[in-house]
């Protein structure tokens, strides 16, 4: 959403393409927790842009909790998401992890912990 946010102030302060020729110049760009907070339709518009221009000049990395048939929900438009998708998926390596999250299992460590310290 950071990024999302950053794109549409710099489009409604007439700086777009200043930010957009900075993020160009980088050679990496991590999108963090993408569908974790739904885009407005221009929103989703603006991420698909840039992305459109990033991915084949620089690296992308993008993590997600959800699964690509969950992606429309946040983007709201299946066409959108489709060709996002392609252009996310046309020259990648896909990591998928199974299981429970690291952070709830280090929270449940740190209760056992603190309630055998407790108990002592």
């Amino acid at each position: 959403a950071g990024l999302i946010n950053e794109l549409l102030e710099a489009q409604e302060a007439h700086t777009l393409s200043k930010l957009e020729g900075r993020l160009m110049k980088q050679e990496l760009i991590i999108l963090d927790e993408v569908g974790f907070v739904p885009f407005s339709q221009r929103g989703a518009q603006m991420l698909f842009a840039f992305i459109s221009q990033k991915y084949l000049r620089g690296s992308l990395i993008v993590t997600s909790n959800l699964a690509f048939a969950g992606w429309t929900e946040v983007f709201g438009d299946p066409r959108l998401t489709s060709a996002l998708l392609d252009r996310l998926t046309h020259r990648c390596h896909i990591l998928e992890f199974a299981g429970e999250s690291y952070r709830f299992r280090q929270s449940l460590q740190r209760q056992t912990a603190s309630s055998e310290l407790s108990k002592s």
